[in-house]
């Protein structure tokens, strides 16, 4: 009796020991950098201080219903989700999340940062990364289809749904490209200066959907569109896909640790988890596929 009391204790502490030496391992980077909280790069010590925009639609933030809109404290919303992950991943606890706004632009710019990062659907590109830093990808913005319910191809779930279909489509988007070399309906898109355009056309029933970036079509449905529906993604990527990332400071190290956490989100599944809640099951999007 006496042994095995002494095997279970040795076993007890043969575990927590192997747990502080995985959690001494998730809190440095491979580079020997400390994640820990209280070495971390933050605006305010000891807080998580994330930026998002003056006003954020579902399902970035907030439920299609309605819950929870334009109020990323209540954790509903894919980014607003994310950032809690985030956070929990880095240590911190959900009171310790310090929400503020800021306009789109006017952090692209050179300069510190009153944030520790930002998330708004930034695409991440090379002009932009002369002046600021963003993270690891934590989205690849698909392609999609914008439609009224009544139109015959709401219910399209293969290209071929579409041969016949008149599409709408922006200017010099990659959108364009997509229906040209993917899609190849058989009536060529017809093509406007801008999305305002382009949603008008749809409104008057001058196009039978807009293919758009899935961005923009949970906007467009979210606040131009009343009694439009985001139909579906389409599987097939576009050739060059946008890619958001979390926004920081030009060279802020607090980079590194996010990007720490959220290979680790990715790798345990939490991040297709959230896309599947969030974007897939809330927006109610299908794929459509070849």
């Amino acid at each position: 009796m006496k042994w095995k009391v002494l095997s279970a204790l040795v076993l007890a502490l043969a575990l927590v020991a192997g747990a502080c030496g995985d959690d001494d391992a998730a809190t440095t980077t491979s580079a020997g950098q400390s994640c820990e909280v209280a070495d971390l790069n933050l605006v305010n010590p000891g807080q998580l201080t994330v930026a998002t925009g003056e006003l954020i639609f579902p399902p970035w933030v907030g439920s299609p219903d309605g819950t929870g809109f334009d109020e990323p404290e209540s954790g509903i919303g894919f980014e607003a989700a994310l950032a809690y992950a985030i956070a929990e991943e880095m240590g911190f606890t959900a009171d310790q999340v310090v929400w503020m706004r800021t306009g789109f632009d006017e952090v692209i710019a050179p300069g510190a940062k009153d944030f520790d990062f930002n998330l708004q659907q930034y695409t991440i590109s090379a002009d932009r990364d002369e002046v600021v830093d963003f993270s690891d990808p934590y989205y690849s913005n698909a392609q999609a289809l914008v439609a009224f319910p009544d139109n015959p191809i709401a219910d399209a779930t293969t290209l071929a749904d579409l041969a016949d279909a008149l599409l709408g489509v922006q200017i010099g988007t990659t959108s364009l490209a997509y229906i040209d070399d993917v899609i190849q309906p058989n009536t060529a898109p017809a093509v406007y200066d801008t999305t305002v355009d382009a949603t008008a056309a749809l409104t008057a029933g001058q196009v039978d959907g807009l293919v758009v970036d899935l961005y923009t079509a949970y906007y467009m449905v979210g606040a131009e569109l009343t009694g439009a529906v985001v139909v579906a993604e389409f599987a097939a990527p576009a050739a060059e896909p946008d890619e958001f990332g979390l926004l920081f400071e030009e060279g802020n190290p607090l980079r590194t640790c996010v990007n720490a956490a959220l290979a680790a989100l990715r790798a345990d599944g939490t991040l297709a988890a959230l896309e599947d809640e969030w974007l897939v099951a809330a927006g109610g999007v299908r794929v459509i596929s070849e």
